[in-house]
């Protein structure tokens, strides 16, 4: 087998999930979309968190041309990304009890915000203890994960839950139990995630969504601009001035 048959079908996979996505997750997009423009309109701020690779697509959304500059990331030290050294750390602190609590203590979150989770599998402690801690704050959140691990695996939360549990509003990517779309009889493990495609382009969809539903309220959506493009960068700098006390990644 060729290279790029494997490319052929790692992207066939790919387009599988967008798909399934896309016509099964419309109505749960369309809520989220309404959520976030709800918490705009209503003077509420957005965060984003994932830990490990879900973090991939916090940072997508944040602070990014054409999206949406409220969306700010709620960082976790030693979970945010692949610069974690060792590597194996980032991952053992997502079982630790007790840090996304310490962590929401000192955030700016608060009632009336809302927040999204990213969490592949959703059930490590820190995925779920964060969404828990928030929804008693008063905080609205969108959970982004893939519900087969809620019904193939068994939660490392002292609960028992998923994140599935804990959210006003679930994502499903769809995502099979593993990440790896792809296998060859020579080759000794499956390969080729395709959980980080899925996710950002449901956020984005996500995103689009709620930039639509505030224009259909007669509210300016706060867009960020390509700071590559003539204007861009007065042009955000005109949208962070404006939403200065909503906008945490700028101080």
């Amino acid at each position: 087998m060729g290279d790029s048959k494997l490319a052929d079908q790692y992207f066939d996979a790919a387009i599988g999930l967008l798909r399934r996505v896309r016509d099964e997750e419309a109505e749960s997009v369309a809520a989220a979309g309404a959520l976030l423009a709800d918490t705009v309109a209503a003077g509420g701020r957005l965060f984003a968190f994932g830990a490990g690779h879900s973090s991939l697509a916090a940072q997508d959304v944040v602070y990014r041309a054409g999206g949406l500059a409220l969306m700010n990331l709620l960082a976790v030290p030693g979970v945010v990304g692949v610069d974690v050294m060792p590597a194996p750390l980032g991952s053992a602190l997502e079982r630790v009890d007790g840090l996304a609590s310490a962590v929401l203590d000192s955030s700016p979150l608060r009632a009336g915000d809302a927040l999204v989770i990213i969490s592949l599998s959703g059930r490590n402690a820190l995925p779920v203890e964060m969404a828990m801690k928030a929804r008693a704050l008063g905080v609205k959140v969108i959970g982004v994960t893939s519900v087969a691990y809620a019904t193939q695996t068994t939660s490392r939360h002292v609960s028992g839950t998923f994140l599935r549990d804990h959210c006003d509003i679930v994502l499903d990517s769809k995502i099979a139990v593993g990440d790896a779309e792809l296998a060859l009889d020579t080759v000794p493990a499956p390969f080729a995630p395709a959980s980080t495609v899925v996710t950002t382009a449901l956020l984005q969809a996500v995103m689009a969504t709620a930039a639509g539903s505030l224009a259909d309220r007669g509210l300016e959506p706060p867009l960020l601009r390509s700071g590559n493009v003539d204007g861009g960068h007065e042009w955000n700098g005109r949208v962070m001035e404006q939403y200065r006390d909503r906008i945490f990644y700028r101080h």
